[in-house]
């Protein structure tokens, strides 16, 4: 077996994490960079006394001057919840842009396959439903959400400008609702926040109705349809990866109160600006040229994503650590103090 020299860009966060252990796994050499602003040791510390690992702190918005060549590059660096992306807003918008650019010129240089991580985000609050790759989207472009929305469009543009006109090998993802272990249990996202908040008998807080809708895969599931798209020759993308059975914002909360035996109950809140109402993948493509089909339900994953959050809240309270449950899209105050790095 050949084994590839592989640079995952946010290795330390929720996604890279999974995707470097699976690599690493597969007897591949890792090679993960993260400014830790979201991504944390912790998550790849099980990974560090491997030899084929090398964990590094660098800030993808400043180039890439890394040693070595590689076969395989996965751009994956961004916030990816609304509390971390709103953040610093312009921070998230120059770690799309930037550290795209960085990361294809390195891919460039290294004549290396690249996986440019884009997002369901790009097509906005949509108008058609579900969501096809031949979809242009419904965006706010000035927004409070577009520093990611927008950023990751951009993102796109510049990948498949660098593919056209410079040849690089790209496999561009638009990754839907992703959940699982590892997923930071601060981070405001639907899944993590009702599981923190049912497991601490706190209410469940859904906005609006809890009508609107999502589509959620396990991160198990996702890493797969990495890879497969990683390995075939055949399509660049872009390319819808996540799982198309779709569930109510409401319907997820109950799952969630049921699952963890809680009496929480549920609470509702007006539903925040360009929230979308819908939200469920396409992935017939997918299909077609991956033969990618998620095989993790929904009550088995977040069976799963609760016995890991519920350790991770354990260890919190042994350590006399307070943690806060946040709502999925409060929008976060405005700093001038950067993430330490």
């Amino acid at each position: 077996m050949t084994r590839l020299r592989t640079l995952v860009l946010g290795g330390a966060g929720f996604l890279g994490s999974h995707l470097s252990e699976r690599l690493l796994a597969e007897g591949n050499f890792v090679h993960v960079v993260d400014d830790f602003s979201t991504g944390s040791r912790a998550n790849v510390a099980h990974l560090r006394s491997s030899p084929r690992f090398r964990l590094e702190q660098r800030d993808v918005s400043v180039p890439l001057e890394l040693e070595g060549r590689f076969d395989w590059i996965f751009n994956l660096a961004c916030p990816a919840s609304p509390v971390h992306y709103q953040a610093d807003p312009v921070k998230t918008t120059l770690t799309n842009v930037l550290g795209t650019l960085h990361a294809l010129r390195l891919a460039l240089k290294s004549n290396a396959r690249i996986l440019q991580a884009s997002t369901s985000e790009v097509y906005g609050d949509p108008e058609v439903h579900p969501q096809p790759e031949s979809y242009w989207g419904h965006v706010n472009p000035i927004g409070l959400r577009s520093c990611y929305d927008e950023g990751k469009r951009c993102a796109e543009s510049l990948a498949m400008d660098f593919a056209r006109t410079q040849g690089v090998d790209l496999r561009l993802a638009r990754i839907f609702n992703t959940y699982g272990p590892r997923m930071a249990i601060d981070d405001g996202r639907v899944v993590s926040n009702f599981i923190v908040q049912a497991l601490k008998g706190e209410e469940l807080t859904v906005y609006g109705e809890g009508s609107q809708t999502r589509s959620f895969c396990y991160v198990e599931d996702l890493i797969e349809g990495f890879l497969r798209f990683m390995r075939q020759s055949e399509h660049r993308g872009p390319l819808n990866l996540g799982n198309p059975t779709e569930f109510s914002v409401l319907e997820l909360a109950q799952a969630v109160i049921e699952l963890t035996g809680s009496k929480s109950r549920i609470v509702h809140r007006p539903l925040p600006a360009d929230d979308p109402k819908l939200r469920r993948p396409d992935v017939s493509q997918a299909r077609a040229c991956l033969g990618f089909e998620p095989r993790i339900g929904l009550r088995e994953g977040l069976s799963r994503t609760i016995e890991s959050l519920g350790k991770v809240l354990a260890r919190s309270a042994n350590s006399g650590v307070h943690v806060v449950s946040r709502a999925e899209h409060e929008p976060a105050r405005a700093s001038s103090a950067r993430p330490s790095r």
